[in-house]
């Protein structure tokens, strides 16, 4: 008998299935890792697995009893428990005050421990290598050291089922490589463990069974070397095989920059709280360029393009055309001619396509606003015929062109496309590709790619920057990534 066993789980949020129709089990003493793009409903069937989400349907089996409509409490009281993305540890409680916590029952009326309740929080610290700053208090301590305490206070309720959420998110790579060794030594005591994480070579390399999702299906299962040489997982992460033969990739122009670049970053650090996203990331973009910064979901690719429009804080510095942008607002930083198409789109959902455009162009006078939407519907004209649409009735491709031709009425000098190709159809990802192809060669806009999709960025791009762990690893021309990195990039 499995010791966890889900059977046709389903999981809606209105007309999206965040998880559909989705199989597995768990041995005891495994550890299984759920890998994905964003989107794919690895968190969403954590949720389902700990009793955050109700599913619709389908069947959870837990030690050969069904616990789909079970409370969140009476799972973590028979042997689940998870470990979430975020900390949130009591700030003003010792490391060990925070253990303890984790260590005592939870009756209403009883606080009592029977044991040595400080003996059992110091052994639980020193499993997890805590020992030296038990006593300190969690302001005091860094990433790395919040995520083992989390871990600490989960390993305190004694489960039998772990549930681990981006465990390796925002650490160093010696953090990385240390807290995959502690989970390992957590399975030698037959833990059976799930984790989520975007980071697929630190999954690759220790866990025994990878499941990978899209859209909310999974579409494969088995052994890491089974699963990342899959073709669909490999179309899901890459967009196309780096051997496929058939890339047609764009001049190559110089690699070397001029003196003064369109925009030059030199990102020191971001930081989100104690977790260090970026660090020392340099990029260079010349006017009339098609750069792409390429990497895994969580190599911090999106957090670097929210600093250039000063969305989020950074250490460092980033120039355009020369003079520094550290100290201006996002709205003036737009004003300077940069233009950004988010992944999340961010539109406005229940105004129409025309209104869309039109909140996007809203510093133009008339007669050029007139002009510029001729020209957007020019370059998408299945827009034209949603004009009087409600943007959240478009479909997923038709809300991303209505993002990039939102940003295009800006008019300008520098776009940033943040995954574009995120969940869409292949059909789609056509049409997109012949508007940026359009948008660069012909009208000479300069842009700037982050994206996941290697097939679809090496099919646009004359130079390639690689983001992995939150630093730049490689950078080069298109034709010189398939040679020296290809799809090593993945695992």
């Amino acid at each position: 008998m499995p010791l966890l066993e889900a059977l046709g789980l389903q999981k809606r949020f209105g007309g999206i299935h965040a998880v559909n129709n989705v199989n597995f089990k768990v041995e005891m003493g495994e550890i299984i890792g759920l890998i994905g793009p964003n989107g794919s409903g690895k968190s969403t069937l954590l949720g389902l697995l700990m009793g955050v989400h109700k599913p619709n349907s389908g069947t959870i089996r837990f030690a050969g009893e069904e616990i789909q409509n079970w409370t969140i409490h009476k799972r973590i009281k028979n042997g689940i428990a998870i470990v979430f993305q975020h900390s949130r540890p009591l700030k003003r409680q010792t490391v060990l005050d925070n253990i303890k916590l984790a260590i005592l029952p939870d009756r209403l009326f009883s606080f009592y421990y029977p044991g040595d309740l400080e003996a059992k929080a110091r052994e639980i610290a020193e499993l997890v290598g805590l020992q030296e700053v038990a006593d300190s208090y969690p302001s005091s301590l860094p990433f790395g050291h919040l995520r083992r305490m989390e871990l600490a206070k989960a390993l305190a309720l004694n489960p039998r089922l772990l549930l681990l959420d981006e465990p390796f998110a925002g650490l160093t790579p010696s953090e990385i490589t240390e807290l995959a060794s502690l989970i390992l030594s957590i399975r030698k005591q037959n833990q059976a463990i799930v984790l989520v994480d975007h980071n697929v070579k630190a999954v690759y390399n220790f866990v025994d069974k990878i499941i990978a999702l899209y859209v909310g299906n999974k579409i494969a299962e088995g052994k890491p070397d089974e699963v990342i040489s899959d073709k669909e997982v490999r179309r899901v992460f890459i967009g196309k095989s780096m051997d496929a033969g058939d890339h047609c990739l764009p001049a190559e122009k110089s690699c070397s920059l001029s003196k003064e670049p369109l925009l030059d970053l030199n990102i020191g650090s971001i930081r989100y709280g104690q977790a260090e996203i970026l660090r020392k990331v340099r990029i260079s973009i010349n006017e009339g360029e098609f750069v792409s910064l390429v990497g895994l979901n969580g190599a911090g690719k999106s957090s670097l393009l929210k600093a250039i429009l000063g969305i989020v804080g950074y250490e460092g510095e980033v120039k355009w055309q020369g003079g520094s942008t550290k100290n201006l607002t996002t709205a003036q930083i737009v004003r300077l001619g940069i233009a950004f198409a988010p992944e999340t789109r961010e539109l406005f959902r229940y105004l129409t396509v025309k209104e869309n455009l039109e909140l996007g162009g809203d510093r133009l006078q008339p007669a050029a606003l007139k002009e510029r939407l001729a020209y957007i519907y020019e370059l998408f004209p299945i827009l034209k015929e949603r004009l009087e649409q409600t943007a959240y009735t478009l479909s997923g491709g038709e809300q991303q062109m209505l993002t990039i031709a939102r940003a295009m009425m800006q008019k300008p000098s520098l776009l940033i496309l943040d995954e574009p190709t995120l969940g869409l159809a292949p059909v789609v990802l056509d049409t997109i590709s012949e508007t940026l192809a359009a948008l660069h060669e012909k009208m000479g806009v300069t842009i700037l790619l982050g994206e996941q999709n290697l097939h679809f960025a090496l099919k646009h791009s004359e130079r390639i920057y690689l983001l992995e762990h939150g630093s730049i690893t490689w950078e080069g021309t298109a034709g010189a990534f398939i040679k020296e990195v290809g799809e090593k990039s993945l695992v």
